[in-house]
């Protein structure tokens, strides 16, 4: 049995999708919730409410993390709001997809800065208060599309595989503090960046997942609540695919 209570989670980009999945199983195994948003207000006070409506706790707070000062006052809401930072979870992200000879510059930027700088921008804000607790579960959640390359998918495909060496290298650097870190790789889950695609790439991800299914937001939570409790505590530096076999294909 997963126990979660008496931690504190932030989980960034959590007002629909996988991130809202997560906020809600965090919150359903005991932690104090704290749910962010860039632009989608409505959204993310729903998910608050239904964490009020399973007996929970949350709190909801407007920050785009792609921007350090905007990270760094989630993380002082958090800690004014609890006083402690024990999970966090580092979701927030975007496509732009387009080949490489139509991607713009900008199409680039704001995916790197989106996915990947946004987790530089939450760890650097929030591994001193862990470090001084000397406890801490630091999850990123990147892709199979980080593990294998997607065409059309250079700018997400980077910024996924650069949080799989940046989830490695920073497991090694504050290891020593009683801090895992460790990386998600979901497969195929629809959310609203996936229900754009036509219905022949969705036939095409079923085919090749061997459990001939597309995941659910939920399977993607349940296992940041592993590796978010003390169940994973000699876990650090891994990825784990939560993708129904995918990436062996």
């Amino acid at each position: 049995m997963i126990d979660l209570s008496g931690n504190v989670a932030i989980v960034t980009g959590s007002s629909r999708g996988i991130g809202a999945a997560i906020a809600v199983v965090l919150a359903q195994l005991g932690a104090k919730v704290v749910i962010n948003h860039r632009n989608s207000a409505e959204a993310a006070e729903g998910v608050r409410q239904t964490i009020s409506d399973i007996g929970g706790e949350a709190i909801v707070v407007q920050a785009d993390v792609s921007q350090f000062a905007d990270a760094q006052r989630l993380i002082k809401e958090t800690l004014d709001t609890f006083g402690q930072i024990d999970i966090l979870v580092n979701n927030a992200g975007t496509t732009r997809d387009k080949l490489i000879m139509m991607m713009k510059e900008e199409d680039w930027d704001v995916v790197l800065r989106t996915n990947l700088t946004s987790a530089y921008n939450c760890v650097k804000a929030a591994v001193r208060p862990m470090m001084k607790k000397r406890y801490g579960r630091i999850i990123n959640i990147t892709s199979v599309v980080g593990l294998a390359g997607q065409a059309g998918q250079a700018n997400y495909a980077a910024s996924k595989a650069g949080l799989i060496g940046f989830t490695k290298s920073l497991a090694k650097e504050i290891g020593s503090r009683n801090i895992t870190v460790n990386a998600i790789a979901p497969g195929f889950v629809p959310t609203a960046l996936t229900n754009v695609l036509p219905q022949e790439a969705v036939d095409a991800a079923i085919a090749n997942t061997p459990l001939g299914r597309l995941g659910e937001p939920e399977d993607i939570a349940y296992a940041v609540a592993f590796l978010a409790s003390d169940k994973a505590s000699f876990i650090t530096g891994q990825v784990l695919s939560v993708d129904g076999g995918l990436i062996m294909q």
